[in-house]
């Protein structure tokens, strides 16, 4: 899967494992250059490892507000994730500004938490078969491991053909492939169970147009 992503991540790459959940991830070094910034990235004492793609825009402020509370080895965005999930928990995503897509193993809840930004900037795509899911970045990546319907989902395709190329979540062009919904937090358990969260809604108002003739 990782392998499929190369030409998107060419900095670094990297797998973690506990035995029921892996991450993968490809490198495209932007804000911390170091060794530091790689991922996946693990949190000592925490029990937490993280992969994330995108860009957190007020990782500087947050990061001064978790120094309070933890010790940081990086100057990457990436920990600052990670760090915000150790001290808010689920709501983590509540206090991020920017374009993510995070997967995240919490093996304290025996847990996998993956998340999107509020508008759905950066994708996240799921498959299930046989007991076991599977979700990356792109779909490529899905597929390079066989096993995925690739049948054309007609729900999906009529979206497209109308909508000007999109397929709005939680379909895609593919019936054997879902993606994430925007501001969603979906929590995954080892025996299958999913419980969604929608952490954010645009405020639309509407407001009427009086008109007085004479």
């Amino acid at each position: 899967m990782t392998d499929s992503m190369a030409d998107r991540g060419p900095d670094g790459e990297g797998t973690w494992t506990n035995g029921w959940a892996a991450l993968g991830h490809r490198r495209l070094s932007v804000i911390d250059l170091s060794e530091g910034g790689s991922q996946p990235m693990t949190d000592d004492g925490s029990g937490l490892a993280l992969a994330f793609n995108g860009c957190i825009y007020n990782h500087h402020e947050l990061r001064r507000e978790l120094q309070r509370y933890y010790v940081f080895g990086s100057t990457s965005d990436t920990e600052v994730v990670i760090k915000a999930y150790r001290h808010w928990g689920e709501n983590f995503v509540d206090h991020l500004v920017g374009m993510f897509a995070v997967a995240l193993v919490d093996e304290r809840r025996n847990c996998i938490v993956l998340a999107r930004d509020r508008l759905g900037i950066k994708p996240l795509y799921i498959t299930e078969s046989a007991g076991r899911m599977r979700f990356a970045s792109t779909l490529p990546a899905l597929l390079a491991v066989g096993g995925v319907d690739t049948t054309i989902d007609d729900v999906a395709l009529h979206h497209y053909l109308s909508w000007h190329s999109i397929v709005p979540a939680p379909r895609t062009i593919l019936r054997g492939v879902r993606k994430l919904p925007p501001a969603t937090v979906r929590v995954i358990t080892p025996d299958g169970g999913q419980r969604d969260r929608v952490y954010w809604k645009p405020d639309v108002r509407h407001e009427a147009l009086g008109i007085e003739w004479g």
